[in-house]
């Protein structure tokens, strides 16, 4: 996987993301940098996405909870994890076409840095489009003492090489 392209005489682009021929099944990416989870990074999320549980920005009601503090709110974490896996899974991705088996082994607390791991699972040319296939992965979230955090498995629709966007003669990427 090329890190760059050239565009003209002694210039270059970067490009990032992988083509559906660099995915193998069994090679594991560690996707970094990590993100430490922010309180304010959890309220936002919880406040933008209407979540009105008070477990996730209540204070004074998490603590009387068997977590004794506030729980960082789930989807919040998943994207993160998403986020976090996009450079080496997704980046040049057509579309993501499901997710299956999410999990939350552990709870994420502010404070908590989060590092994730993608394994490809399997590999196949789309059977209705031409350049294009699917890569299934695994993605493992772990925090900073290495406790898995959240699991999940997603298929992404993936152009072949010569077939993405930015192959495209006139494409600016």
């Amino acid at each position: 996987m090329q890190g760059w392209k050239e565009v003209g005489p002694r210039r270059y682009r970067e490009t990032f993301g992988r083509y559906l021929e660099d995915f193998l099944a069994g090679d594991v990416y560690e996707h970094r940098p990590g993100k430490t989870v922010l309180e304010s990074d959890n309220h936002l999320f919880t406040l933008l996405t209407l979540n009105t549980h008070p477990l996730h920005f209540d204070a004074e009601y998490a603590a009387a909870t068997q977590f004794g503090r506030n729980l960082v709110v789930s989807p919040y974490t998943l994207a993160l994890l998403i986020g976090m896996s996009v450079s080496d899974c997704s980046q040049k991705a057509i579309a993501n076409l499901g997710m299956d088996e999410v999990r939350f082994p552990a709870p994420v607390f502010a404070g908590d840095t989060l590092y994730a791991e993608s394994e490809v699972l399997a590999v196949r040319a789309s059977q209705s489009r031409t350049g294009q296939g699917i890569a299934t992965i695994r993605t493992t979230g772990r925090n900073q003492a290495n406790q898995i955090i959240c699991t999940f498995t997603r298929n992404i629709l993936v152009p072949a090489r010569g077939h993405g966007v930015e192959d495209q003669p006139e494409s600016r990427y």
